[in-house]
């Protein structure tokens, strides 16, 4: 969760930098009063902020300068260079930004500088906003409102209050992140950002015409402006036996915390899909010392998505790490301390996690009235067909890169469409081309994926997976779509600017072509 907190580089305070030195864009590691600053020189002048990312503490000096923003190498969170805002998901948090002053040519760090960002509070904006899904798009589209200076009553509805998703399957499960680090925001935060986080409720319809949310307990709530983020729900194993106490699926917190109480005594588990919460879900049962078997359909794990040069690599890894798969092969049955495969083979197991993908909760909008094919239909602003509905995260159906409808189920895409539909909300008009970017963790071995994975028809390898240090493209007939890596923390930050752009040359650059 936390990054390394050793401090390199000159002291701001006493040593200060040579200004000559500094490099126009490349960010400068230093530190000020015990703690990590990165100093940046840029056209319009030099500034100094803090260094490390509030998200999981990567290493800004590591990272990406892009106009007014450094983005971090880790998962992408952007930060503002005058403010130290976090204007770009996961980052929820601001960084520090500090004073400076030049002594004969050298720059130092004076303190911390207060800044006050000033929000524009537009004429059209609606007054009351109703949000269902408190995930990570609802959730983060609550906190841009009232950054943003919305005023108005918020309501954000979630089964449970936001958490850390991400972590469930990775530290959360295998035991090494504590309970205290999964909620997203302190108790208390909702209440003194006068946002009314109300859970354990669902909501139940939407009536468009009395603009009117009414929630399974008799609530009903009106809004101006609606934003559907209700995410999407695990696809369920439809076999005998397939309801089992055993049976497990993770998608909330609650999920997890089950599956860890049911460890209990448990030695052998079998993990039934071998997509990224599969594989996630087997590394951190493997951290636990439990028996892993993987059940999947496909010969090579992830080469829909990653191709078979990664495919291969990431079951490796597992296998070395002690994981049977059991590939090519389907569930007929499941019996207690038994999974039962379509060739008959038996896999023994006392516990199962099942992990064959989600379906999106269209379920309100459809009986709204709103669109809906493969999730929620939503124009390049995240606007339904009807003016005061949203949609936003896992649901939502919007147009691509290449004039193709897509629907991504990844967190940081959610959270940032959810930043998108605020503004939007409020009157900005913003429209959402963000290349999707996830990560996933697989015992040390950090895997990040920026693009449109998918659809692609040729893989384009520069490095070895094995050496631990690999990019790996994706092109179709209209160029590079995605890239994933291992350890090129910064050429990952490249691609993702190339791809927001369009710039294939650099993309190419990137992948030694």
């Amino acid at each position: 969760m936390a990054g390394d907190t050793k401090l390199t580089g000159p002291d701001m305070a006493s040593e200060g930098v040579e200004i000559w030195g500094l490099v126009n864009g490349a960010p400068m590691t230093s530190h000020f009063e015990g703690k990590p600053v990165v100093v940046i020189a840029t056209d319009d002048g030099i500034r100094a902020i803090g260094g490390s990312c509030t998200h999981y503490g990567g290493p800004l000096a590591e990272g990406l300068c892009v106009g007014r923003e450094i983005r971090c190498p880790w998962h992408h969170a952007r930060f503002d260079l005058d403010t130290g805002e976090a204007v770009g998901a996961p980052a929820l948090n601001p960084v520090a930004v500090y004073e400076t002053e030049e002594r004969d040519g050298r720059l130092f760090v004076t303190g911390r500088k207060e800044v006050s960002v000033q929000r524009e509070t537009l004429e059209s904006a609606p007054e009351r906003i109703v949000i269902v899904g408190a995930g990570a798009a609802g959730a983060a589209a609550a906190e841009t409102l009232r950054r943003h200076g919305h005023r108005g009553p918020i309501s954000l509805i979630g089964e449970e209050a936001p958490v850390d998703r991400p972590n469930l399957s990775k530290d959360y499960l295998a035991g090494t992140a504590p309970e205290e680090w999964m909620p997203l925001r302190s108790p208390g935060f909702y209440e003194e950002a006068d946002i009314d986080l109300i859970t354990g409720v669902s909501a139940s319809s939407i009536d468009p015409e009395a603009k009117v949310v009414e929630l399974d307990d008799g609530r009903r709530l009106g809004y101006d402006a609606l934003l559907l983020a209700p995410g999407a729900e695990p696809r369920r194993l439809r076999v005998t036996g397939g309801d089992l106490g055993h049976v497990h699926y993770l998608r909330s917190l609650e999920d997890s915390r089950r599956i860890i109480a049911a460890l209990d005594g448990v030695t052998r588990a079998a993990v039934v899909g071998a997509g990224f919460i599969g594989l996630e879900v087997a590394a951190s049962l493997r951290h636990r010392g439990v028996d892993v078997t993987v059940v999947a359909p496909e010969e090579i794990p992830l080469a829909q998505v990653l191709g078979d040069t990664l495919g291969r690599f990431i079951a490796d890894l597992h296998r070395e790490h002690g994981v049977v798969f059991e590939l090519g092969r389907g569930v007929s049955e499941i019996r207690p301390g038994a999974v039962i495969l379509d060739d008959g083979t038996v896999v023994a197991a006392d516990l199962v996690v099942v992990g064959v993908g989600v379906i999106p909760r269209t379920g309100l909008a459809e009986t709204a009235g709103v669109p809906v094919e493969d999730g929620i239909v939503v124009d390049d602003h995240l606007r339904t067909s009807d003016p005061h509905i949203w949609a936003a995260g896992d649901v939502a159906n919007y147009p691509g890169p290449d004039g193709s409808r897509v629907r991504v189920e990844h967190w940081v895409l959610a959270e940032r469409q959810g930043q998108a539909a605020a503004r939007n909300m409020l009157g900005h008009d913003i429209a959402f081309a963000e290349p999707p970017f996830f990560w996933s963790q697989h015992y040390d071995v950090p895997i990040n994926v920026t693009g449109h994975a998918a659809g692609w028809d040729e893989e384009i390898v520069n490095g070895d997976p094995g050496e631990r240090d690999v990019m790996v493209g994706y092109r179709d007939g209209e160029g590079i779509t995605a890239v994933a890596s291992i350890y090129r923390d910064l050429e990952n930050l490249q691609a993702e600017e190339a791809l927001a752009t369009g710039d294939q040359a650099a993309l190419q650059r990137l992948l030694g072509l």
